[in-house]
């Protein structure tokens, strides 16, 4: 697997527009990333959905492409993502990953006549009281990314193998060559954030994914979330932590592609 920085598109001429990589044929699905990705880290999950889709993968206000322009909280990340929506044509499915999983499901409680299937993976919600204190410590002692090493060790372990040491290469580059402010202004408002609260008014299909090994956003999240969404179902990966859309690419893709089809949406192949 490489990621390779693929060439980007802007949604407009706005300063406050999102950059993404497009691929793919069919109705719209977009995705969003995590904290310090961009929209590569997408690119083993794309190819399993191109086929039933055209995928959008947008670059979060502040990463890769997409200028920070001033987003401090939450909703200014996610109206940004509403106005990317609002610009594609018919329904749309969205997935996000992390801090991209509150988004895609804050988007899709805000637009209910838009947003037909939400997926999110590795969402937190409720974090324990030890977990919020050392989020909200790292979040406060966060001033630039000048050394990645812990970041990545928490992310891929401390020896990563073969396809995880790649994916760790490639976010080590991405997180030092990335937007410093871009990444300190989206980790604040991740360690903030503890999970939806509008889960009952989700009334799509929605789909809860994370890996047994993620210690911060647990399979006991997802299934607690799926259980309060009306159409809500939970799948965890047995051999998955966090990074599970870079790590676990084709599980991803085959598990995102199957839920979406089994709602009826996404292109006939």
């Amino acid at each position: 697997m490489t990621w390779t920085i693929q060439p980007r598109s802007n949604a407009s001429v706005e300063s406050g527009a999102l950059s993404y990589v497009r691929m793919g044929v069919g109705p719209p699905l977009v995705l969003i990333h995590g904290v310090g990705l961009r929209a590569e880290s997408w690119a083993g999950v794309m190819p399993l959905l191109v086929g039933h889709f055209t995928v959008y993968a947008v670059d979060m206000p502040g990463h890769g492409g997409s200028p920070l322009a001033g987003a401090k909280h939450l909703d200014d990340y996610a109206a940004r993502i509403e106005a990317f929506v609002e610009d594609l044509e018919g329904p749309v499915c969205i997935a996000g990953h992390s801090m991209g999983a509150a988004l895609a499901i804050h988007v899709a409680v805000s637009m209910p006549d838009k947003i037909r299937a939400v997926a999110a993976l590795n969402a937190i919600y409720h974090r324990s009281d030890s977990a919020k204190k050392e989020v909200q410590a790292r979040a406060a002692a966060l001033i630039s990314v000048t050394d990645p090493t812990p970041t990545l060790i928490r992310w891929f372990g401390a020896e990563p193998k073969g396809e995880m040491k790649e994916a760790a290469l490639a976010c080590g580059e991405w997180l030092r060559n990335g937007d410093a402010d871009g990444y300190a202004s989206a980790y604040r408002v991740f360690a903030s954030h503890d999970g939806p609260q509008s889960l009952t008014a989700l009334k799509i299909p929605a789909l809860f994914m994370t890996g047994v090994y993620d210690l911060n956003s647990t399979p006991a999240m997802s299934h607690a979330m799926a259980a309060i969404a009306p159409f809500g179902r939970a799948y965890a990966s047995d051999t998955a932590a966090h990074m599970m859309p870079m790590t676990h690419c084709k599980e991803v893709g085959r598990a995102l592609s199957d839920f979406y089809q089994s709602a009826g949406l996404g292109y006939a192949v």
